[in-house]
């Protein structure tokens, strides 16, 4: 009896083992196995992982969300150009986490596709988007369910999630719908950093706060306050935003045709206001990284959004700044590239696709028509070199193979570029 009782316990043990392990490959089958795990400082600021802003939606709602297989399509075309990061700006709706899902699935399915998210959660203040008169001295009750659900995303995917963004122009106070006091997205940053001591995040990810130059100290002094130093110290890296393409309109100085260039042919007029745009681009830059190191601190900063519209019916098309088409758009982001990739910073280029749901009562509205590529799936003229490549050969968006917008004529494409307007 003895014997057969020390029999049963080992047979018992044994299969307790067997248990074990293969309780631990159901698991791991769910998890794509890399040779080395990546972390956010690995891959932002390298050349190798260029990084893009990224909505998958394709109506004038978002409650249309795009399905698992169109973020697939998507993730498809994007990982074709080189797009390896990916940024996201909420949690509260569906796209996130089936973003994450989708990705997922298609490293399973191969195991040499990558891509990574810097996954944002949404703040805003007390009454944003409602009947009632934003409060920006409260912040919305809804942020705290924004944060968590963000938690649980970036432990559920820590091979995909690198970045969690607190707030997107949360604190810039043109953003009158919704801005928040430094303090409340302070307050939520050292939350999201006292869970990684605490080993309740993943230690090598990354959390910042997207947001405009000037809310990073490189515009007006009356946003250099103690909170903002402090968040200074307290994000992991700084991600700043820059749009030429809007201070077109609002700071044009640097955009007119000056005198001394008046008499040069239309082409070179367009494209030295362009490189004034990148140079732009630059001080903005710049001014944040001298606001940082004169507080003592010395982290990266890279840019969270910067892009360039195709179409506008407003301030920056024909009877505006005259800033939008298809060839200023290639212009800024073939600078842009060149510039950060040379400086090892990150840009997260606004944006992957047009998203028509952002000025749904105006087709025509600037906001619609960031995107380098259509809702239908053309490429802009950005672009259109890497259709020639063949690089989207075999690719589709909504159906469609990946064509050039204009059917590829250079000349028609032409016809819709404008000078900008003289000095004078």
């Amino acid at each position: 009896m003895k014997f057969l009782r020390k029999y049963t316990l080992a047979l018992l043990i044994l299969a307790l083992g067997m248990s074990c392990k293969e309780t631990k490959r159901n698991a791991e089958s769910d998890q794509p196995q890399t040779e080395k795990e990546v972390t956010a400082k690995d891959i932002l600021g390298n050349p190798d992982y260029l990084a893009i802003s990224y909505g998958g939606y394709r109506t004038k709602t978002r409650d249309n969300q795009p399905t698992i297989d169109e973020l697939k399509d998507d993730m498809k075309i994007l990982h074709a150009m080189g797009i390896r990061i990916l940024r996201t700006y909420n949690v509260h709706l569906d796209q996130a986490s089936n973003l994450l899902k989708a990705i997922r699935e298609m490293k399973i399915e191969d195991p040499s596709f990558e891509m990574y998210v810097m996954l944002g959660a949404w703040i805003d203040c007390k009454n944003a988007f409602t009947d009632m008169e934003p409060d920006h001295n409260q912040e919305s009750d809804r942020n705290k369910k924004e944060i968590e659900t963000a938690v649980q995303l970036a432990n559920k995917y820590p091979d995909i999630v690198k970045v969690l963004a607190v707030g997107n122009e949360a604190m810039v106070r043109w953003a009158t719908s919704y801005y928040v006091q430094p303090s409340v997205i302070l307050k939520w940053v050292n939350h999201l950093q006292d869970l990684k001591m605490s080993g309740a995040l993943p230690k090598d990810l990354w959390i910042t706060s997207s947001d405009d130059f000037a809310s990073w100290g490189g515009g007006d002094d009356s946003y250099h306050t103690e909170d903002l130093e402090k968040l200074i110290n307290a994000v992991d890296y700084i991600s700043m935003h820059t749009y030429p393409y809007h201070n077109s309109h609002y700071n044009p100085e640097f955009w007119r045709v000056p005198a001394e260039e008046a008499d040069l042919p239309d082409q070179e007029k367009i494209d030295a206001a362009m490189m004034r745009a990148l140079g732009f681009a630059k001080n903005q830059f710049k001014a944040v990284t001298d606001h940082m190191k004169s507080l003592g601190v010395d982290k990266p900063v890279h840019i969270g959004e910067t892009g360039w519209a195709t179409i506008s019916d407003g301030h920056y098309g024909p009877k505006g700044s005259k800033a939008t088409d298809e060839y200023k758009e290639a212009s800024y982001y073939r600078q842009m590239r060149e510039w950060t990739k040379a400086e090892g910073i990150s840009c997260f280029y606004f944006e992957a696709f047009d998203e028509p749901w952002k000025d749904a009562h105006n087709p025509k509205g600037s906001e619609n028509h960031f995107g380098l590529f259509t809702v239908d799936g053309k490429a802009k003229y950005a672009l259109w070199v890497l259709v020639d490549q063949g690089l989207f050969k075999n690719l589709t968006r909504n159906g469609n193979p990946i064509t050039k917008t204009f059917d590829g004529d250079k000349s028609a494409m032409m016809e819709e570029v404008l000078v900008p307007p003289s000095a004078d």
